[in-house]
């Protein structure tokens, strides 16, 4: 990874980034990815749409997690029966597993996955320079994901609606936050599912109550 800067926003990107960072995220109609029961049972793919993500993530270079999020995806490698016998989700296990990750905690004390690390901060100028790279960042979990986006590190927006109203818990996305956004593709399907393509059309305005 190159030497970190202390301004990333004075280097010409266009010379240098490459990929994109992309921030993907299945939630209720009404913005939320957990229910109020820390629940999200209700947001599982069928095979259908989970053919699809496998297709969407093979790009995936890095993923980006929480410590939270990463203690939930970690079990597509260690926990093999989850993938076993079926041929998508194990197609998802090798393309999670072959993939870096990279997990920001202050707790945690080594990860228990291949291709992972561990950083403390959450330096802006250093996920800058991660995407001077040939293929795609995927951000996981909308804490972590929140601080790329007031950051302005976010290019892409992916969302996957499930068709279900689950009236309250974590938002997919931060509050007091205005983002422009320009629709590029849309996919409907069998089960009712809807995912939006969106790109970020400028950095993030702050809005203060």
């Amino acid at each position: 990874m190159p030497d970190l800067i202390d301004n990333p926003a004075s280097i010409d990107t266009r010379r240098f980034i490459l990929a994109q960072l992309i921030y993907l995220a299945i939630a209720s109609l009404d913005g939320y990815i957990e229910d109020t029961g820390g629940a999200f049972d209700w947001a599982a793919p069928d095979e259908e749409v989970h053919r699809f993500v496998n297709d969407h993530m093979r790009a995936a270079g890095t993923f980006l997690y929480g410590r939270r999020m990463y203690e939930t995806m970690q079990a597509w490698e260690t926990e093999p029966a989850l993938a076993a016998h079926n041929p998508i989700t194990e197609d998802f296990a090798a393309i999670w597993q072959a993939a870096d990750k990279i997990v920001f905690s202050t707790t945690l004390d080594a990860p228990v996955t291949r291709n992972t690390r561990i950083e403390r901060t959450f330096d802006p100028a250093a996920i800058a320079h991660m995407k001077a790279a040939e293929r795609d960042l995927y951000i996981g979990g909308p804490d972590l994901a929140a601080h790329a986006l007031r950051a302005g590190l976010v290019d892409e927006y992916h969302l996957i609606i499930a068709p279900i109203v689950v009236g309250g818990g974590k938002l997919a996305l931060p509050a007091a936050l205005r983002l422009p956004l320009d629709l590029l593709a849309e996919r409907r399907f069998a089960s009712g599912m809807l995912f939006l393509r969106y790109r970020i059309r400028e950095l993030p305005v702050i809005v203060r109550a």
